[in-house]
């Protein structure tokens, strides 16, 4: 078991596209996340209404939502957060203009990037491909949705 107060200012925040965050890893049971993360302080269930029934996880003080679907036997399938420490290739985003962000993507072979204004106001930048979306305020970032891969075949590619 390694030594986690050691590292977990930076690993436990780091997202790995389409693996997971930190300890937690696309594909884990419901039972493996209550191991690592302890009981969420609220589960929502989808509504009927819903495409895909699901549930969430919210770790409030934590700033995390865990997404587990059904047709995934729900397995861990979509992280959010807006967990201030959060880090992507080993830096810190939160924060962040979208300009850094996409400089950041494009460093890491990540080019396709769309942009989308919400009525909100805020801002979208998604990468389809690498299955995140990341939400600006005020050209800063606050939060990220994040999930596994998916092929063109829309088989669930769950990490290794």
């Amino acid at each position: 078991m390694e030594n986690s107060a050691q590292n977990s200012n930076t690993e436990e925040h780091e997202i790995r596209l389409g693996t997971g965050m930190g300890p937690l890893k696309f594909g884990a049971s419901q039972d493996e996340v209550r191991a690592l993360m302890g009981e969420p302080e609220e589960i929502e269930e989808s509504e009927d209404d819903d495409e895909f029934e699901h549930q969430a996880w919210n770790y409030l003080d934590e700033g995390y939502s865990l997404y587990f679907d059904r047709e995934d036997d729900y397995r861990l399938s979509c992280i959010e957060t807006d967990h201030p420490g959060i880090r992507l290739y080993g830096e810190a985003i939160h924060g962040r203009s979208p300009e850094q962000i996409q400089e950041l993507m494009k460093r890491h072979g990540h080019e396709q990037s769309e942009v989308e204004k919400m009525d909100t106001g805020e801002m979208r930048v998604s990468y389809e491909k690498e299955m995140i979306d990341m939400y600006f305020e005020d050209e800063e970032l606050q939060f990220v949705n994040f999930g596994v891969f998916i092929d063109e075949d829309l088989e669930v590619q769950w990490p290794a």
